[in-house]
């Protein structure tokens, strides 16, 4: 594709994140100074299909920088899985014009991106808008940030209640396929043991690690899991309840209140920073790729690679787990 973009549309599709409406209120402010004409797209691909799109200003997006979600609403989409569905949503950008569309979600989004810029000749930059930071390219992904330190914060707070009477507290978190909101938020929080799905548990180390900890009469426990682990909180409880009978367990499960929030200044700045560089990757011509940020500078990668590689657990953070929840 070589062409000159005048008019995009911005959506959001997958799971929601803090820092969403940050992304959108630069592309819609970026775009507009560029001198583009900016559409608004509700409920992701859905909107699409259905034609819910409409023309964006300045101040349409006034006063959202702070808010959690997203103003331009998401959805998952089954009908753009088919290519009838994509030639529908197709035709509807074409008669707003639009000859240009960022983005701002998960793998999935951008595989249906990739997949639909294919079909037809629409360009589309991706920004990684998920609480999971499952996506290889870049360092952190919008929403992030906000996530961990909302488990952060509950975290501590049951970790209060663990002390007062004694108890080990098992948590889980979100990350389905992805262990990094456990992983950082167990470290932050002093958890004595990080279950996470990259790495297959070995139940008879943590049990052996426990009864450990209980002969030297440590009974305030922490484990942070993540809840796409094999076993799970509920499971690993009755194990635990089982094989160490005389320890008192609870489980807590955190669940959607790490999507909702205000956004903190991390996710807001690096949502900025991405939306901008969206904008740009349009006007220059650098299509189909996802904006990310490694090593502080803006990084860009190919859009059907980003669906393809996911993020690996360095193994120097697990170490730093073993030594310090001794």
């Amino acid at each position: 594709m070589n062409r000159k973009v005048t008019k995009i549309g911005v959506l959001t599709s997958g799971g929601d994140a803090p820092g969403m409406n940050a992304a959108i209120r630069a592309v819609v402010r970026t775009g507009i100074y560029k001198g583009l004409e900016v559409y608004g797209i509700m409920r992701g691909y859905s909107g699409m299909i259905d034609g819910d799109i409409f023309k964006m200003e300045s101040q349409s997006v006034a006063n959202i920088i702070q808010r959690g979600g997203t103003v331009l609403k998401t959805a998952r989409c089954k009908e753009f899985f088919t290519s009838e569905g994509r030639k529908i949503a197709y035709d509807n950008l074409k008669k707003h014009g639009i000859n240009g569309l960022v983005i701002i979600g998960g793998d999935g989004s951008f595989r249906g991106a990739n997949i639909f810029s294919q079909e037809h000749d629409i360009p589309c930059i991706g920004l990684p808008g998920t609480i999971d930071k499952d996506i290889a390219g870049t360092d952190f992904t919008i929403g992030f940030d906000t996530a961990v330190n909302t488990a952060v914060e509950a975290i501590d707070k049951v970790r209060d209640t663990a002390d007062a009477h004694d108890r080990l507290f098992i948590i889980e978190v979100m990350g389905r396929d992805s262990g990094y909101i456990a992983l950082h938020s167990g470290i932050a929080t002093g958890a004595e043991n990080i279950l996470i799905p990259e790495r297959k548990t070995d139940i008879e180390n943590v049990i052996k690690t426990l009864l450990e900890k209980h002969g030297r009469k440590k009974l305030v426990n922490i484990i942070v899991v993540a809840e796409g682990e094999e076993f799970g909180a509920t499971e690993l409880s009755k194990i635990i309840t089982e094989r160490i009978p005389d320890q008192e367990v609870r489980v807590c499960i955190l669940g959607h209140i790490q999507r909702g929030g205000s956004p903190t200044c991390f996710d807001r700045l690096i949502a900025s920073r991405m939306g901008y560089a969206a904008v740009e990757c349009l006007l220059e011509n650098r299509f189909n790729v996802f904006v990310g940020i490694i090593n502080n500078k803006t990084h860009y990668t190919p859009l059907d690679l980003a669906v393809k590689k996911k993020q690996k657990i360095n193994e120097e953070w697990m170490k730093i787990v073993r030594i310090l929840s001794s």
